[in-house]
């Protein structure tokens, strides 16, 4: 068997913490990958991009992370894989190839593009391409399209002799799949292996969500101030085993690494990618000792004709910002302050000639009012879209005044007047793969992921019709969710997933009967607007939820709180069911 390829996860977002990448680089490894890219981020570097034709990428990648990190990568041997380029991965990899130079060492960087389909609006607007979830049209003026690019790509580059990879789009698991091709020789119709390669990656993509990062028993992760960044160890037939480094905080245990594999998938038993379908259904996650666990029994299918593709586009503008109200009745004080705001502002907007909010919200967080003397704190969130500007500068500059014509008690908007920003909405879909060999798009394009996400595919138990209630009788002892698993939820756009898995076999029949749809739909009240689907993964013991119509619009589009549905697993949690 050949030597086992040790790969590490540095980053999962541009601004995470850059203790990762310096802590992996003091480890045995042969890859680091470091993930820059989310959906909202590409069109922030389109903006950058039409400001100035040379930026467009991960900036702090290439101008803090790497200038004082590359000699220690030159004489480690580590190789580099990210997704820094962004838009604009030759500008980035001329950057670093000065920056090695001035240097004088011995790095090769090499850059991978080809999935920037700006260029083509039109042809696909043309063509009625409509979002793959929605059915809407292609937006009318895009900020950028890009398509998921596979692992090949990146495969070629390492081929090449590439000590640093910078790429554009590609499936974040994919900077890990690339280096196991590229080391074992894995074909392209090697898809049980393709899909154990795929599953390593995602369990790296998101750096400490793996080794004790926003863990279910948070408790038992410590040390959060030096982290672990995440390893995986992967052997040839696909074998995964997962750990930190020494002497740094967190945890490895089958809780962490469980989470983090249901994080932001759909069905686990048919994960679409662009080099295979995975099915992650049956995997098995297995404590070998502290802090290091095995992975397997990844499985995978030849993969879909299609790229799924994202679209950015600006849909007017919004702005979002908080108020402090403190006092006896603070929660109604907060309620009054929100609809005076919005009522003296649709007024103001009708005598300027100006339409009436696109989209109004207000949340309330904080005690509950209790009519005592007992001083209590409401956070009031408010948040609007418009397609003017201008109306919102109106509405924002109403809201500073409310500290001296409205409730008592007000504080915290001394910071200066809310700022106004673009509304950017994303837009997903999928083409052909021929359109990134040239290939023009002649009509709609459907696939298996389009038409068929709701299916239940073998191994997954998908619950797609709602799910009956436990049977009526007398009052039976309940507990918390929490008590029987952990869970952890994520987004994809507009749709959230809640991966719950249970805390010992034997807890899963109970699960199955009473962790139902409807139940779930309970729990999250009116923020779920669209249907709920229920997966199994009896590998992991685990169920997972998707909620779709479930983010005000997802990512930056949304005007709520928690946009990214961060919080949807902590409150299943506290949410109780009959206890056995």
């Amino acid at each position: 068997m050949q030597q086992a390829l040790k790969i590490g996860g540095g980053g999962a977002f541009w601004g995470d913490s850059m203790i990762g990448f310096d802590q992996l680089l003091n480890e045995d490894l042969d890859y680091i990958v470091l993930d820059y890219l989310a959906e909202v981020t590409m069109s922030v570097l389109a903006r950058a991009k039409q400001k100035n034709p040379e930026l467009g990428y991960a900036t702090d990648f290439v101008d803090r992370l790497l200038p004082d990190r590359l000699g220690a990568i030159a004489r480690r041997g580590v190789k580099v894989i990210t997704n820094a380029g962004g838009l604009n991965p030759e500008a980035a990899a001329s950057r670093i190839a000065r920056l090695i130079a001035d240097r004088g060492l011995a790095l090769t960087v090499t850059a991978v593009g080809g999935d920037d389909l700006s260029g083509r609006a039109e042809e696909f607007r043309s063509a009625g391409v409509a979002d793959m979830y929605s059915n809407a049209p292609f937006p009318e003026d895009s900020l950028s399209i890009n398509a998921y690019l596979g692992a090949f790509p990146l495969v070629e580059a390492l081929q090449n002799g590439a000590d640093i990879v910078v790429t554009g789009r590609c499936v974040d698991s994919a900077m890990a799949l690339a280096p196991c091709i590229h080391h074992f020789s894995w074909r392209r119709s090697d898809y049980d292996r393709l899909a154990a390669g795929s599953l390593a990656g995602h369990i790296l993509e998101c750096g400490a969500q793996a080794t004790g990062g926003i863990f279910t028993d948070w408790e038992e992760s410590h040390s959060w101030d030096r982290i672990g960044y995440p390893i995986a160890s992967i052997q040839s037939d696909g074998t995964i085993e997962i750990s930190k480094p020494r002497d740094t905080g967190g945890l490895v245990s089958r809780g962490t690494v469980s989470e983090q594999i249901l994080y932001e998938v759909g069905n686990p038993a048919a994960y679409h990618l662009p080099d295979v379908i995975c099915d992650f259904s049956n995997v098995e996650v297995e404590q070998i000792s502290g802090d290091l666990v095995r992975v397997s029994g990844a499985s995978g299918a030849p993969p879909s004709g299609n790229y799924k593709v994202s679209v950015t586009y600006a849909d007017g503008f919004r702005t979002a910002f908080y108020l402090s109200v403190v006092g006896i009745g603070s929660r109604r004080k907060a309620e009054r302050v929100a609809s005076s705001l919005r009522d003296r502002s649709r007024r103001l907007f009708s005598d300027a000639g100006l339409s009436d909010f696109a989209e109004f919200d207000f949340e309330l967080f904080g005690e509950s009012d209790c009519e005592t003397p007992t001083c209590t704190t409401t956070i009031l969130k408010l948040a609007a879209r418009h397609e003017d500007a201008r109306a919102l500068e109106v509405f924002t500059r109403e809201a500073v005044s409310a500290g001296t014509s409205m409730a008592p008690g007000i504080c915290g908007v001394g910071g200066g007047r809310p700022r106004v920003s673009p509304c950017v909405r994303l837009f997903s879909c999928l083409l052909p793969k021929g359109v990134l060999e040239g290939a023009r798009l002649a009509s709609p394009s459907s696939s298996p992921e389009a038409s068929h996400r709701h299916r239940a595919f073998p191994g997954s138990n998908a619950n797609v019709a709602t799910a009956g209630r436990p049977e009526e009788g007398p009052p039976r002892p309940t507990a918390p969710l929490v008590d029987f698993a952990w869970a952890r939820s994520g987004d994809k756009g507009d749709t959230a997933n809640i991966g719950v898995i249970a805390r010992k076999p034997e807890y899963v029949d109970h699960l199955r009967k009473h962790l139902t749809i409807e139940l779930v739909r309970d729990c999250l009240g009116d923020a779920v607007h669209g249907r709920i689907t229920r997966f199994e993964a009896p590998g992991l013991h685990a169920f997972n939820f998707v909620l779709e119509s479930a983010l005000g619009g997802g990512g930056m589009a949304s005007l709520r709180n928690d946009p990214q549905g961060k919080g949807f697993a902590q409150r299943l949690l506290a949410w109780r069911i009959p206890s056995p």
